[in-house]
């Protein structure tokens, strides 16, 4: 949040703790003005409740992680500041109740502003780091938080934490202040700080499956994190499915490094498997380019580097991303 710019938003199509109610990057971006790789100037998009003259050049860009141009302005698009929100922690002996809770509360035709997951290890990294109370032996737990008209974010509160306990939670802490508000969220976002300090290496990753098979995904991940002998924490967006398992390692070791490859290349394919996908919000970039076939196919990758060489013939926007020279063979699961 502290690093974060307006650019490396537009360039990843970055999602983020509100992605669920308020959608993504690209929801917001009306317009961008884009320096093209032969120096040509264009503008896209415009200020236009409707416009279809042509192909969406505008979300094509979005996302586009600099490789078919250089964006030097965005027209953003405002929505008003909510009038009224409030935020609760649940806390899960099972990653499966706080699985079925995130379920439960869609299906109950409720759309939260936040709807955050954490998992064990995450648990006892933010808590050794923030010391903000939280019980490090939960197996889960769920930051919630609603926005909107006072008499609604109340009602939908009230009825979050009937069904939070109705799927198990055996702690619903509903924030009474601001400041108490403050320090649940603090917990979620401190998460990768906390992570990271515990090792030399830390690797963030990004794999997004349908919300009902969090809890399969994250049981998947730590089997795959013991079978590799890695250290892997998981939390992440719970309301859209996007989870981030991380590493805690030590680049120097090469041999635990290449344990920590295979472990995430399996993380992918079982994303893959559940019907998600490699990335939900961090891009592809070089890490993940060797299993971009994985997600659109052969003929998929095909377009998509047609397209790169249309904008860019001779491969001078970040040449390397997105595209590996050869696709892993996938693994059969």
């Amino acid at each position: 949040m502290k690093i974060s710019t307006i650019g490396g938003n537009i360039n990843e199509n970055s999602g983020g703790l509100r992605g669920l109610k308020y959608g993504v990057t690209k929801d917001y971006i009306l317009a961008l003005e884009v320096v093209l790789p032969n120096g040509e100037i264009i503008r896209t998009g415009g200020k236009l409740a409707k416009d279809v003259a042509g192909y969406d050049l505008t979300k094509l860009l979005v996302g586009s992680e600099g490789t078919l141009g250089i964006i030097t302005e965005a027209t953003l698009k405002l929505i008003p500041k909510p009038e009224a929100k409030q935020t609760l922690l649940a806390i899960y002996k099972s990653i499966d109740q706080a699985s079925q809770t995130v379920s439960r509360i869609i299906a109950n035709k409720m759309t939260p502003a936040t709807l955050e997951f954490m998992d064990q290890k995450t648990i006892k990294a933010v808590e050794e780091f923030s010391h903000l109370g939280l019980p490090t032996d939960a197996e889960a737990v769920l930051l919630i938080e609603q926005d909107g008209p006072p008499l609604v974010v109340e009602r939908d509160i009230e009825r979050i934490a009937a069904l939070c306990k109705q799927e198990g939670a055996i702690d619903v802490q509903t924030a009474q202040s601001e400041t108490e508000a403050d320090r649940l969220r603090e917990g979620r976002r401190a998460a990768l700080s906390a992570i990271a300090r515990l090792s030399p290496t830390t690797i963030l990753e990004d794999a997004t499956v349908p919300r009902s098979e969090i809890a399969p995904m994250v049981q998947e991940i730590n089997r795959i994190a013991e079978k590799h002998n890695v250290n892997i924490a998981t939390f992440g967006h719970a309301g859209d499915g996007n989870l981030h398992p991380t590493c805690m390692t030590d680049a120097r070791n090469q041999d635990e490094m290449e344990r920590v490859e295979k472990a995430f290349e399996e993380i992918f394919a079982y994303a893959i498997h559940f019907g998600g996908t490699i990335t939900g919000e961090h891009g592809v970039g070089e890490m993940k380019s060797p299993y971009l076939a994985w997600k659109v196919g052969n003929a998929g990758l095909d377009v998509m580097k047609n397209i790169k060489a249309a904008f860019d013939p001779l491969n001078i926007m970040n040449p390397g991303k997105m595209f590996a020279k050869e696709t892993r063979k996938r693994i059969i699961l």
